[in-house]
């Protein structure tokens, strides 16, 4: 079978049964230092869109949040739509955030920090004066964040046939697996082994039997990126 169409059966059919939540592999703190001290929201949205019968699910909201190191840019190329300095985004499900400041550990010059402003108005994601914001990030709230691993696999095999002439040890991917620490959503925490969530953004992740509570451990069965439908549209094309 195509490594390609596997990963697309396998997000077809995930999509239609996988809940949804929010996880954060690689963190960036992010303060909102208009939000208030020691104030929490609940926030809701879909278990599922594709599946209206599984009802909704509650989200925490509060000052500091953790969002996806990759999801910010001091420099940004062009093309880039998330959040930059100065630059507005919509954190999803919440509210429109605007970057002010970027703090930097003084000794390796590296991002520690980024101070925001939110905008109340922006309650769910819209704005009432209809103006445009082409980002989306997903995000935890760091108050009620758990910590987490994540097993990151990929292709075992950098060719389709890897047993040549060379062996098949030779044609070994490099990095087939990552091990990355971050957050998840705390009503993860004990979810059943061999459980599929859909983190969004992300992709298709499976609890690991090495799962603990307060300790879980997911691994990455599927990426959303669907490389079959780009592989569709190519062989479409005259």
């Amino acid at each position: 079978v195509d490594y390609a169409l596997l990963e697309h059966c396998l997000r077809e059919d995930l999509n239609q049964r996988a809940p949804r939540s929010m996880a954060v592999l690689r963190p960036l703190k992010v303060v909102l230092l208009n939000y208030p001290e020691g104030e929490t929201e609940e926030l809701e949205a879909d278990i599922n869109p594709e599946d209206p019968s599984a009802g909704k699910r509650k989200i925490p909201f509060s000052r500091e949040l953790w969002i996806e190191r990759d999801d910010f840019r001091e420099q940004p190329p062009a093309g880039f739509f998330r959040l930059t300095p100065g630059g507005e985004v919509r954190l999803k499900y919440a509210y429109y955030i605007t970057c002010t400041e970027v703090i930097k550990d003084p000794k390796t010059g590296d991002i520690v920090e980024l101070r925001c402003i939110y905008d109340p108005g922006t309650r769910g994601g819209w704005s009432t004066d209809g103006r445009k914001v082409k980002g989306t990030l997903h995000w935890i709230s760091a108050a009620h964040a758990l910590p987490a691993e994540f097993r990151l696999y990929d292709k075992l095999f950098t060719k389709p046939n890897p047993d040549d002439e060379a062996g098949f040890l030779a044609h070994l991917t490099p990095h087939s697996l990552e091990i990355v620490h971050g957050y998840i959503e705390a009503a993860l925490d004990q979810a059943p082994v061999g459980s599929h969530f859909q983190f969004e953004r992300l992709g298709y992740f499976c609890v690991d039997p090495d799962s603990r509570p307060g300790a879980m451990v997911f691994n990455r069965s599927v990426s959303l990126r669907d490389s079959w439908a780009k592989i569709e549209k190519q062989t479409r094309q005259p």
